[in-house]
């Protein structure tokens, strides 16, 4: 006689681990907000893309870290901030973003930050040594984490142009390759965008 199988159960009534091969969903990521990284190139469209994957959950605050040190960098600041609606909250953190989402951050349903390229700019003008970026990236991880938003992180692709003839700003490049290299990897979604289309990584 053919041994009986039974729903759940397995030859001689032994009951099968049913899904014990399945990997264990991160707990923390069950609970946290998403993170969404949107990088190109300068004049990509990447800021206006971002806004469009943003959707209109909120309260919404848009965080800038650019400082209008020059009249053109006002004029963009701007042009910015025309082209977004009304219910955006505008944040202007040019430095302690991690202080600001453990502050505000969960007040918030929907959170652009732009941009991680002129917020690493910012921490050079205050003279932060380039060793303390990674750990003050991982700082900035851990309180997107912390909130249930939308989070939104713009920032610039500077390795596909010409290679910079000052060793400093090959240095910013490359400490700014590595701090998308370090979002991209925590991140839920990465898109690359080009001449305002976007190119979905992850």
């Amino acid at each position: 006689m053919k041994p009986v199988r039974r729903k759940g159960l397995g030859v001689r009534g032994k009951r099968k681990r049913i899904g014990a091969s399945r990997p264990t969903p991160d707990a923390s990521r069950l609970t946290s907000g998403r993170l969404i990284l949107v990088l190109g190139g300068a004049a990509s469209g990447k800021s206006d893309a971002a806004l469009a994957m943003a959707g209109h959950a909120g309260p919404r605050a848009f965080v800038a870290t650019g400082q209008p040190l020059d009249d053109e960098m006002a004029e963009r600041i701007r042009r910015h901030q025309a082209s977004r609606q009304a219910d955006w909250r505008t944040e202007e953190v040019p430095v302690d973003l991690a202080g600001w989402f453990d502050k505000q951050g969960r007040t918030y349903r929907t959170i652009l930050v732009d941009c991680l390229t002129l917020w690493l700019s910012n921490l050079q003008g205050r003279a932060v040594p380039e060793a303390k970026v990674p750990a003050l990236v991982s700082e900035l991880l851990r309180a997107i984490r912390s909130t249930k938003a939308r989070v939104l992180v713009v920032t610039n692709e500077l390795g596909l142009g010409l290679v910079p003839t000052e060793a400093s700003s090959r240095r910013f490049r490359d400490l700014a390759g590595s701090v998308n290299q370090q979002v991209a990897k925590e991140a839920d979604e990465v898109y690359f965008i080009v001449s305002g289309m976007p190119l979905r990584l992850k």
